[in-house]
Parts: C-alpha cells; structure tokens; sequence
C-alpha cells in the first residue's frame, strides 16, 4: 500500500486563528475581547469562526474603548483567566497605555510576584500599504523597551500557531505582535510566503528563541516580520552574484536571543540590522551593541542598519516606499558591507 503525505497549508491569518480556538477549547479560562473580534472575526482575521464555536461569554465583542477593555482583560487575569485582548492597531496605543504599562506590566512587580497577569495583548502593526502614519507603524521597539512583558513578532503560519500556544500558557503578560504583511490578506499587496506548512495538533514555539531563516556565509541580517520576507527576498536575488546572507529571525524581541546574533556574527563577520520600526533608539542599536560587545573582535566592517527614518510613515506610495525597508535596500547595504 503507498502512503500519500499531502502538507496542510494555511495562512498566518488562519495559523493565529487557529491557535486561539484550540486553546479555548482545551482550557476554557481562555476568553477573547476586543473591537470586532467576535461576529466580524477582526477586522485581521485573528479569531475567524472563534464565535460561533465559543460563543459570546468568551468571545467578546467591547465597545470603543481600548482602557476599558484592556483595564478589562488585566482584571480577568488577575483573577485566574487567561484573556486575549485585540488592540485592532498598535498605533492606538496612546490611549491604554496607562493599562499596558502600568498595569499589565507591572502589576507583578508591584505585587512582589504574588499575582500574575496571565495574559496576551495581540496587536497589528506595519505598513506598505499605504495607510498613513496612525495606521502603519510597528513601535515594537517602544514595548520592548518597556520591562515586564515579553514581545513576540511571527513571520510566518508555523510559528505563528506556534507562538500564540506558547503567549497564552505564560503566566506572563505577552504583547503579540502581527505585521499585516505576513498574515497572507487578500487586500494586501501578494506574499507567498504568508502561506505555509502548519501542523493540526497544538504545538509551541519557544519564546525568545530566535531562527535561522537562511543560512549564508557572508553578511548575518537580523530582523523581524515583514522584513524576513524581505531579507529572503534579497538574498535570493544576491545569490546569483555569490554573496551569501545568513537571515536571523528573532522572533521575539523579548526576551531577544543575543546568543544567536553574536554566533551568528562570530561566523559571517558582518551585520545588517532591517528594522520597519524607527531607526534612532530602537531595536537596531540594540542589535548592534549586542553584537559589538559579544563579538566585537570578529567584525571586519562596522555593522549597517537599514530602518524607517524618523518621520511619521508618508500615505504616499511613492514616498511610504522611499520611507520603509525592501528587499532592494537590504541588497544594496549588504553589497555596501561586503565591498567594506
């Protein structure tokens, strides 16, 4: 008898989805709230059919009122559920930070670590779709920043399931951050790489753990979400004029594996930091002096950063472009490393 092995595929959209329904259905203190998250199924597609299968006592649709329905989901937390809130953009962010930061991320510090706040905050962030500077940030960089929560940022359908098993059995607060780029959207300009292979039964992602996406010789490029995609991209092109990129995806930014970048480093002698966020105080400089101080005498050029400029990101195509990475900036610095 022959066995025919046919690969499931899913998009990133329906990974994450997927992901939350199964842990409903395994531990029902498990609950969803947020703006749209329940008949539409957010407007991202995150909790898709989660409705119907749970219902609308753990399937909640608040109202406009990012501070009270995260204030919400930190008080449910503390109480012994495991809540899931949607902030719809993390642009919004502005408006309940008083609740993320210091209330879901401090709450255990202040308590002396006698109560927890078992709970994820999942947020879409990113641009090149031209949607202007309140609804195209990341700000990742911002939150990570911040200590007493971990950051986590998928870029494809495997470990998105796999990260959002893991965010919502810690007993930490987890910001788990979408770039829309990757979750395979049809109004989103085409990804095929936001469609992928992803398992059916429950798996984990560690979080904190980073992955080579590519293995190369040459220059180590380390990044996150969307500009993963990019960075593939690059390094296919670059391939054909035999330079190597090795691509590190962190996969979380807290906690951020520097191990992997300092390895990684150790080996190519070179680093390409691509950020979407903003280029000064953020997750570039921190990569870089990771790198410098674990790895300082294994560099044969100074490391190179391509990132978003310290302006609000244009509606413009044209100048959003100009304004954010791609996969021709990330070749041409990596040429410009290499020729160093």
């Amino acid at each position: 008898m022959t066995t025919i092995t046919t690969e499931r595929m899913l998009t990133t959209q329906k990974a994450i989805a997927e992901a939350i329904g199964q842990e409903m259905a395994r531990d029902d203190t498990v609950l969803v709230m947020g703006e749209d998250v329940g008949v539409y199924g957010g407007i991202f597609g995150a909790t898709e059919g989660l409705l119907d299968e749970f219902g609308s006592e753990r399937v909640i649709d608040t109202p406009i009122s990012e501070t009270g329905f995260i204030g919400a989901a930190v008080g449910a937390a503390i109480n012994g559920l495991r809540p899931i809130a949607e902030l719809m953009f993390v642009d919004f962010f502005g408006v309940c930070m008083d609740q993320i930061y210091n209330n879901m991320a401090k709450i255990h510090y202040f308590s002396g670590g006698a109560v927890k706040v078992p709970m994820v905050l999942t947020t879409a962030a990113g641009g090149h779709y031209s949607d202007a500077g309140q609804h195209s940030q990341t700000l990742w960089g911002v939150f990570a920043h911040l200590p007493g929560m971990k950051v986590v940022i998928p870029s494809n359908p495997y470990d998105a399931k796999g990260l959002m098993i893991s965010a919502i059995r810690d007993d930490n607060p987890v910001l788990y951050i979408f770039h829309k780029g990757v979750l395979g959207l049809g109004w989103m300009t085409n990804n095929p790489r936001a469609t992928g292979e992803v398992p059916e039964e429950p798996y984990t992602v560690p979080i904190g753990e980073a992955a080579i996406a590519r293995e190369g010789e040459d220059v180590t490029v380390v990044t996150v979400g969307r500009d993963v995609h990019f960075a593939l991209d690059a390094a296919e092109a670059l391939a054909d004029d035999g330079i190597s990129l090795e691509i590190i995806d962190l996969r979380s930014l807290v906690p951020l594996d520097r191990g992997a970048i300092i390895d990684s480093v150790k080996k190519t002698h070179r680093l390409l930091v691509v950020d979407e966020d903003y280029k000064s105080f953020g997750m570039t400089g921190e990569i870089i002096t990771t790198a410098v101080e674990g790895a300082f005498d294994y560099l044969d050029a100074p490391p190179v950063r391509v990132a978003e400029p310290d302006v609000p990101i244009p509606y413009s195509r044209p100048l959003e472009e100009f304004a954010l990475p791609n996969a021709g900036k990330i070749a041409a610095a990596a040429k410009q490393l290499i020729s160093t």
